[in-house]
């Protein structure tokens, strides 16, 4: 088992940013991929970025590309999404989760969920 638990959530003006972090527990953390995603009241949950076990990687939505950057610390069992150029469109409830294989960019790919933080961009 692992337990997430995201911070840094809050109100932001547009262009502003915002730095969300994500702290696990549980079995070792280096065994999962790690993702964001983000739900708005009324739409379906989707995809923001993930990051490979060892952080070689990243994955970005198209919404979020040259804005956004996911990164992780292994040995502090930490993940963060860096949010910059914040957009009233980014207002969300935000989520931190890991798999343990799978669909990277697919909710129902992932095994563990935080419990989200409100992220609320004004225009």
């Amino acid at each position: 088992q692992v337990q997430l638990v995201e911070s840094g959530g809050g109100l932001v003006q547009t262009g502003g940013s915002l730095r969300l972090s994500c702290t696990a527990s549980g079995r070792t953390f280096s065994s999962n991929v790690m993702g964001w995603f983000r739900q708005a009241p009324g739409k379906e949950r989707e995809f923001v970025a993930a990051i490979s076990r060892r952080g070689g990687s990243t994955y970005y939505a198209d919404s979020v590309k040259g804005r956004f950057t996911i990164s992780r610390d292994n040995a502090k069992n930490t993940g963060n999404l860096q949010m910059t150029s914040l957009k009233p469109e980014d207002t969300a409830v935000y989520y931190c989760a890991a798999q343990n294989g799978g669909n990277y960019a697919s909710a129902r790919s992932y095994d563990y969920w935080g419990q989200g933080t409100q992220v609320t961009v004004s225009s």
